[in-house]
């Protein structure tokens, strides 16, 4: 998968095994808007990470909403919300990470531009999760799938893992001036090639498009068993996901 919010695991942790019926994250954040306890905002960029994100405290943006993320925060701001959250699945990039690790963001890189994550934050979070690693995570705006992507990767960036939204975040945190921290399972090890399938764009509501994989798996049956292999560890860091959300609590660590 490489990717990151991973179209590739996340679709499959989605689609395969399923958490529910359909999810409307504008619910969400209209509830969310409505709770005066709210503090933080967490990105995300799946349908089921949004469900597993959501709580008191906590206002859920999908990466479908990605545009309104700046307006979001602007009013968080006025609101006394404290931070900002880049939560789900990422692809791994170091050889180690296998899928269901977490790696707590010590910067996140972004092409030549390095934004730091809030240490002490950042220290909580890792306090929090057992094994945890504390290393760099590079955003980027395409999926990364093939192994020989992600060594490179790894390689020019230093960073442990990739994905799809936290270099996002980390831009608008700090034109906002919010604390801003991120956390990742990994979905795809770095070893892990992700075919076609499994990469399809996922519908406007951040669901997956389970039907566009299953066609192209007529087109291309080879692909099953590579699929397999990442739906196992889709599911994997979708039952670590769920873990890790409990241990941190309503304000994932923010405030004690």
């Amino acid at each position: 998968m490489a990717s990151q919010l991973d179209f590739a695991g996340a679709t499959l942790a989605d689609g395969m095994v399923g958490d529910g019926d359909g999810y409307d994250t504008s619910d969400v954040a209209s509830s969310a808007r409505e709770d005066r306890r709210c503090i933080l905002i967490a990105f995300v960029g799946m349908a089921f990470e949004a469900r597993i994100a959501a709580g008191p405290g906590v206002l859920v943006v999908c990466r479908t909403a990605g545009s309104e993320l700046a307006t979001v925060a602007e009013s968080a701001v006025r609101q006394g919300y404290r931070g900002m959250l880049s939560f789900g699945v990422a692809g791994g990039l170091a050889s180690h990470l296998r899928a269901g690790d977490w790696v707590v963001a010590s910067a996140v890189r972004e092409s030549q531009t390095v934004l730091a994550t809030d240490a002490a934050w950042s220290r909580r979070l890792l306090g929090m999760i057992e094994d945890a690693v504390h290393a760099p995570i590079v955003g980027v705006d395409a999926p990364i799938a093939e192994p020989a992507e992600k060594r490179e990767l790894h390689r020019t960036t230093g960073a442990a893992a990739v994905d799809m939204e936290s270099h996002v975040v980390a831009r608008v945190a700090a034109a906002h001036r919010l604390a801003f921290a991120a956390v990742r399972v990994v979905v795809d090890p770095a070893h892990r090639a992700v075919p076609s399938a499994a990469l399809l764009a996922m519908r406007p509501d951040g669901r997956a498009d389970v039907s566009a994989i299953l066609r192209d798996l007529m087109t291309r049956p080879s692909q099953l068993s590579p699929l397999a292999r990442i739906a196992v560890d889709a599911f994997a860091a979708r039952v670590s996901m769920h873990r890790v959300r409990r241990l941190l609590g309503p304000h994932f660590g923010l405030v004690s």
